[in-house]
């Protein structure tokens, strides 16, 4: 569709066209966002994308880092890490999935700038040092205009040229200063107290002042992070404009300041905006009188032909509240019913109960209860006595092996002398000596020979 989703009016679409719809918006107006959260859900497919979902207490948003983009990683995102992404915002059209196309990836832990940015600003927001009510209002036409910022940046010759071109009559000076490096706020406060001392001697007095210098990295903007120069801005009597880094760039003078724009040019369009538009602020007011009273003769026209289709007759006045009765009576009847099964349910529950709770049927339980754990108790006990019986003929027939009785009954004897001594050999006996053989049934005297 090539229609803006907002103008779509009474016109039917598919449920696709309206995702693309929306998705086109989504993408057009957040298409370079940084947030900060916590990761959680993380997955990696062979596909080699990331998926997860980025969180804090407020809310959550699904995320999607594709592997053209997640290769050049430097650490290994995992789930509960504080994270700050940049990307767009887009919208799956499939299943309708509001997420975040993610573009790059930066931790934020306890060390983090970005952490150390938001508890100053938080701390700064509690204090009131943001509140709009303290915020001065921009001279619409100023005469004397004066930029706070290096003269060697770029961002100082567009403002200059940008100035010359919108409203060449209007006056430019620089206050000098530092806009990067860690003593930089000191010399952006100095830059301000010298406009502060050319103010109170002077007639032709500085009107606006602009606070800018090009985009960079968090680390290249963290002098306008300073408490000490947010605390200056906020003090400062004269209307001041930020206009630092790019318009994904936010800074704590951006909060502090009585007005914040996204880049440096856009601070010189702010202040020669009256100037530039006058002749064009004069044809759009005579074209808004004209649209204006179009509206009102359109609403005229449309509230005539909306009371005339209120004017019904009575017979369909009638059928429209006979129609509504019978709305309602169908609607009582399937209540009716409703409430109807509910209290058999109930009724069904609790005879089920009644019947659980039963002595008879409780007492049948515990009997069948009883007759099983006396089966398994014979059970258990006939095969303990077979088992002790098995293991008594065991030790009943390994007795019988080891008795050196039994070994007689195959008709074997033990001879002994006269001491009760067994005879191993036959020099343990002298010739003429008497013995005695032991047989399995009874003794014999014998003589050696």
């Amino acid at each position: 569709m090539t229609s803006n989703i907002v103008d779509q009016n009474d016109e039917i679409i598919s449920v696709g066209e309206l995702n693309r719809s929306a998705k086109y918006l989504l993408e057009k107006n957040f298409n370079n966002v940084s947030v900060i959260g916590e990761i959680s859900n993380l997955s990696r497919p062979s596909s080699g994308h990331i998926y997860f979902t980025l969180k804090d207490e407020d809310g959550a948003i699904r995320c999607a880092m594709f592997k053209n983009r997640n290769i050049n990683l430097n650490f290994q995102p995992q789930d509960g890490d504080q994270c700050l992404l940049k990307g767009q915002v887009s919208i799956y059209p499939a299943r309708g999935d509001y997420q975040l196309i993610v573009s790059s990836i930066q931790p934020a832990g306890s060390g983090n700038l970005m952490q150390k940015f938001e508890e100053l600003k938080k701390k700064l927001e509690y204090e009131g040092l943001f509140d709009p009510k303290n915020k001065l209002q921009i001279p619409h036409s100023p005469k004397h205009i004066c930029v706070v910022t290096s003269s060697s940046t770029a961002a100082f010759q567009d403002i200059i040229s940008t100035i010359k071109r919108r409203a060449p009559s209007s006056q430019v000076s620089i206050s000098e200063a530092t806009v990067q490096g860690d003593n930089a706020h000191i010399s952006i406060i100095n830059a301000l107290d010298r406009i502060m001392k050319f103010n109170e001697n002077n007639k032709n007095k500085i009107d606006v002042v602009i606070l800018t210098r090009g985009g960079g990295s968090i680390e290249d903007l963290w002098c306008f992070n300073n408490e000490d120069l947010a605390r200056e801005i906020h003090a400062f009597p004269i209307p001041t404009i930020s206009g630092v880094g790019h318009e994904i760039d936010f800074t704590i003078c951006d909060f502090v300041s009585d007005l914040r724009v996204p880049t440096p040019t856009a601070s010189a369009e702010v202040v020669t905006e009256f100037n530039f538009n006058l002749v064009d602020k004069l044809n759009d007011l005579k074209i808004e009188i004209h649209k204006s009273f179009l509206d009102l003769t359109e609403n005229l026209n449309q509230k005539i032909i909306l009371l005339k289709t209120k004017l019904k007759s009575p017979n369909a006045l009638l059928r429209e509240k006979s129609q509504k009765l019978d709305n309602v009576e169908i609607l009582f009847q399937k209540h009716q019913q409703i409430i109807l099964s509910n209290k058999k349910g109930i009724v069904n529950d609790l005879y089920s109960e009644l019947n659980l709770k039963n002595p008879i049927t409780k007492l049948n339980n515990l009997t069948n209860k009883l007759n099983s754990l006396s089966e398994k108790l014979n059970l258990i006990l006939s095969q303990k006595i077979n088992n002790r019986r098995n293991n008594l003929d065991n030790l009943q027939k390994s007795i019988s092996i080891l008795n050196p009785l039994s070994i007689l009954d195959r008709g074997y004897s033990i001879i002994i002398n006269k001491k009760g001594s067994a005879i191993k050999s036959s020099k343990d006996v002298n010739k003429g000596e008497n013995l005695k053989a032991r047989l399995s049934k009874g003794t014999i005297d014998i003589e050696v020979k």
